[in-house]
């Protein structure tokens, strides 16, 4: 059989997040050459710390690549140069000049041509501009309604992508619905878990829950001086954002039921959420170390609105919660309702406190755990090789 045809990814920057794209090229290098292309992303910039920080970040990309042997096998990563807009004509006209030179220097490199996955609309200019055996467009969210984005040029870009690619691949029925307005079928993969990081090994992590809450309460006493931690702690991980319901976060803290945590990089929170008495937001932490947070946990919350952002949504989050074994209350929402009998799903802030509040007491019930068994069949390695079948171009198409 002949050697599978290499793999040129453009997605988020690689080990900056843990995101599905990552996670299953992991699992696809075992057999495959991957070139991973970081990119700018689809936000907007703006006069802010955040743009600035993000600016710098790419600069010190572009200007120093990251040594090979800290790499998996079989991965080498790109940065290439970017115009950070994609609003006018010009701004994607140059942008596709810059794209292509640097796609077509990485396939001159390979001995046969690459299969161009994409996990952002932003690439659709280069579609049939550059040297591919065929082109894949991994759909994760629905960028036209993300807090923040511009909403109009990605809809304009997704729908020129979707028209133009030769295989689509949706994470939730949401999206493939989406995928069937837009006129195209696709495949559905839904994410994958590692249920023995999550599980079995989660008692193992080099963590220590005393000193990060130390640190916690150093870095947040200025603001915070008369709150303390204090257990249980009722916990989320993941981007802290404006997706997040802060109705059900000030009702949570209003019942003073523990500390509730919110652990992961802030994308423009709500600060009245964050100023809530009982309510700690201390950025991110590296994923090794999310299972002894998840230790030190009595109950995983994941507090989304219901927006049209929230309702297209696969949460990576809500596997890891149950291969966790711990109680979780989420809220009512289209990627949580195929899990409803491993969880508990609540439709309004008062019904989300009255979950947590029982958990605390009850913990999992035996129902649930026999439900979550079939975790078991969820795998990223699973996951990674139905993807490949569909980049080698079978599955229905």
């Amino acid at each position: 059989m002949a050697d599978p045809a290499p793999i040129i990814w453009f997605a988020d920057d690689w080990a900056r997040h843990p995101s599905s794209s990552q996670h299953l090229a992991r699992h696809l290098l075992a057999q495959r050459q991957i070139h991973w292309v970081n990119t700018i992303g689809t936000r907007k910039p703006g006069l802010n710390l955040d743009t600035l920080s993000r600016g710098l970040e790419k600069l010190h990309h572009w200007s120093k690549a990251k040594p090979a042997n800290e790499l998996p096998p079989n991965l080498t990563v790109s940065n290439p140069r970017m115009w950070p807009w994609f609003t006018h004509g010009w701004d994607r006209w140059l942008n596709r000049k810059l794209l292509a030179r640097h796609v077509r220097k990485l396939v001159a490199g390979m001995s046969r041509l690459p299969v161009i996955v994409t996990t952002l609309p932003l690439m659709a200019d280069l579609v049939g501009k550059v040297p591919a055996e065929r082109w894949v467009y991994y759909c994760v969210d629905d960028f036209s309604v993300w807090p923040g984005l511009d909403g109009k040029a990605m809809l304009a870009m997704e729908a020129k992508l979707v028209a133009k690619v030769d295989r689509i691949v949706a994470v939730s029925e949401t999206l493939q619905e989406r995928m069937k307005s837009l006129g195209r079928s696709s495949d559905l993969l839904t994410h994958g878990v590692d249920v023995e990081f999550w599980g079995e090994k989660r008692g193992h992590s080099a963590f220590s829950p005393d000193e990060w809450l130390d640190n916690c309460r150093e870095r947040d006493g200025a603001k915070k001086q008369n709150v303390p931690f204090f257990r249980p702690f009722i916990v989320f991980w993941g981007v802290v954002d404006r997706r997040m319901d802060t109705a059900i976060i000030q009702t949570l803290a209003e019942a003073k039921l523990g500390t509730i945590l919110l652990v992961g990089p802030h994308n423009n929170p709500d600060p009245e959420m964050l100023a809530l008495p009982g309510v700690v937001a201390p950025g991110s932490l590296p994923l090794e170390m999310l299972p002894g947070l998840a230790q030190m946990s009595s109950v995983l919350i994941m507090p989304y609105a219901d927006l049209p952002v929230t309702r297209a949504i696969q949460p990576l989050k809500l596997k890891e919660y149950l291969a966790t074994g711990l109680p979780c209350v989420v809220s009512e929402l289209p990627a949580n309702r195929e899990w409803a009998d491993c969880l508990d799903i609540a439709s309004s802030p008062e019904a989300f406190v009255a979950a947590v509040k029982r958990l605390l007491v009850e913990g999992v019930s035996e129902q649930q755990k026999q439900a979550r068994k079939r975790l078991e069949q969820e795998s990223w390695d699973a996951k990674a090789k139905a993807l490949a079948e569909i980049i080698d171009g079978g599955g229905h198409g």
